[in-house]
């Protein structure tokens, strides 16, 4: 609802994506989908998300926190949908973690609204957090070869999610700043 509110508030409409739940992998018209995952497929307009990863990943931080976990959920599917509303936006990089960082900095802006209209529970944001951190790429460990090493840093920076900061810090602005922060 928020992002078809915000887009008719652009002047254009926000095609809502299908969401499709699955266990395990699972073959679709856009390839594999993994499991263990959540995917949004732009050709389909869907986002695929294995139900029990998602669980597993909200009861983790129940345990951890001491929550019910639920944001970390909420947050998976929020950061596919950023990658939905980017690509219904003309917003895409070929740098892969481009388009990362935008889908983490619009699930902050969905936290954000989350919060202005009152459904942010107490939790809810450490929960965020603790889903951007777990879903953090590992850090390359150096090999004692300068050349080397500069190589990986620069294709981990460009090819992936980004690190455990990274994504917190994405999250942090478009929760502070809203879709301003995310997009051009």
């Amino acid at each position: 609802r928020m992002w078809t509110e915000d887009f008719r508030s652009l002047g254009t409409r926000f095609a809502v994506p299908t969401l499709a739940r699955y266990r395990g992998a699972v073959r679709t018209t856009c390839g594999v989908m993994p499991a263990n995952n959540a995917l949004y497929c732009p050709s389909r307009n869907a986002i695929y998300f294995d139900e029990v990863f998602i669980a597993r990943q909200a009861k983790n931080a129940s345990r951890d926190l001491g929550t019910d976990g639920d944001m970390v959920a909420i947050g998976i599917i929020a950061h596919e949908m950023g990658h939905a509303v980017a690509a219904q936006l003309g917003e895409s990089s070929r740098v892969p973690y481009e388009n990362e960082a935008t889908a983490d900095c619009l699930a902050g802006t969905f936290a954000r609204h989350a919060q202005e209209d009152g459904t942010l529970e107490k939790g809810d944001l450490d929960e965020a957090f603790y889903g951007m951190a777990a879903a953090g790429d590992p850090t390359p460990q150096p090999t004692g070869n300068p050349r080397y090493d500069a190589r990986v840093i620069r294709m981990v920076s460009l090819m992936g999610h980004g690190t455990r900061q990274q994504r917190m810090s994405n999250f942090k602005a478009g929760f502070e700043g809203g879709a301003g922060a995310c997009l051009e």
